[in-house]
């Protein structure tokens, strides 16, 4: 699949080989994603680099509207690639969105190699390594079709360990529609966490099966809920998968759990919200009340000035007399 005529390249790195891989490889996905893969010169044992790198697809309509991806990561022989969805496929052909412009895209990679790895050990029966200064960035694409390993009890050799890909050890055209829904997602995982698929190499078709249909039942929920749609049933319901993932799937899944214990713990939200609610709206209640009864104060305290003035204005030229005596009269 040609997705391009012109892909612009732009690469700031330390030594070790590596390249960009473009995807979608197929034909049956709709996202894009980039790759970036440790060159296949180094030995597939006894090796590894601490890496930080960042790549970004470049808007060329808005620069602020890039999209750029980072992490830290540690290559070596079975950990040779990682990367990252991107965007919608329809959304990088939409020349419109800026990321496809004149039949052109631009990539970006900043890589930097930790000085403190080890040192490549060549085991015999590997050729001579060695580590140079990058000088060209090759894009590559794979065939369209990929073949999944379909067999149930097949070994998965320690060499094609490192290569697996999720559609490799599953079935997908024994998915439903529901679930084929969860692949994007699992892929993506799976790109950060590849220990997601090895740890799955050498379980049997139908565990796989079961295993990441079930990561991706969590993943879909986590992805399209909100938090104010979440019922208890819906929570009840995560507890479930999330324990029996948790027992039963061998995955490691310490990454996820914050995000999982977060809609867990919704209903406390709820409560605590609700209760803190009702409070606010108790403050707001007695702070309308008491501006009410301030102006109420204010109102009495003028009539209180203008009424005392008054009186202060009779009491002038007034002399008090005993109204219980008797009036009298005089004799001359």
């Amino acid at each position: 699949m040609k997705l391009v005529n012109d892909l612009i390249v732009l690469c700031i790195s330390s030594s070790c080989h590596r390249r960009i891989l473009v995807y979608p490889l197929r034909r049956d996905v709709t996202h894009f994603s980039l790759y970036l893969m440790v060159d296949d010169s180094l030995p597939p044992y006894g090796w590894s680099r601490n890496t930080f790198f960042k790549l970004a697809l470049i808007n060329q309509v808005d620069r602020k509207k890039s999209i750029v991806k980072e992490t830290q990561q540690k290559f070596n022989g079975g950990h040779r690639s990682w990367g990252s969805f991107f965007l919608n496929l329809s959304d990088f052909y939409d020349h419109k969105q800026g990321y496809l412009v004149r039949n052109t895209c631009i990539i970006e990679a900043y890589i930097c190699v930790s000085d403190f790895a080890p040192k490549i050990q060549v085991y015999p029966n590997c050729g001579p390594t060695h580590d140079s200064t990058l000088g060209d960035q090759a894009t590559e694409s794979s065939s369209d079709t990929i073949s999944p390993r379909t067999s149930g009890s097949s070994p998965i050799t320690e060499g094609e360990v490192q290569d697996l890909t999720l559609r490799e050890l599953i079935d997908l055209e024994s998915l439903g529609a529901e679930e084929k829904a969860f692949i994007p997602l699992l892929e993506e995982v799976c790109i950060w966490h590849p220990s997601l698929m090895q740890c799955q190499s050498k379980r049997t078709l139908r565990f796989r099966q079961w295993a990441f249909t079930s990561l991706g039942q969590v993943l879909h929920f986590l992805k399209t809920k909100k938090v104010k749609d979440i019922s208890e049933e819906d929570i009840k319901h995560l507890q479930g998968l999330w324990k029996e993932l948790i027992k039963s799937s061998g995955f490691d899944l310490a990454w996820l759990e914050p995000y999982v214990q977060s809609v867990l713990g919704v209903k406390a939200y709820f409560e605590r919200a609700k209760q803190l609610k009702k409070l606010k709206d108790n403050v707001v209640a007695l702070e309308i009340k008491m501006k009410k009864l301030r102006g109420e104060l204010a109102a009495a305290e003028g009539e209180f000035e203008v009424a005392r003035r008054g009186l202060s204005e009779v009491r002038k030229g007034f002399h008090e007399m005993d109204v219980n005596a008797a009036i009298g009269y005089a004799m001359f």
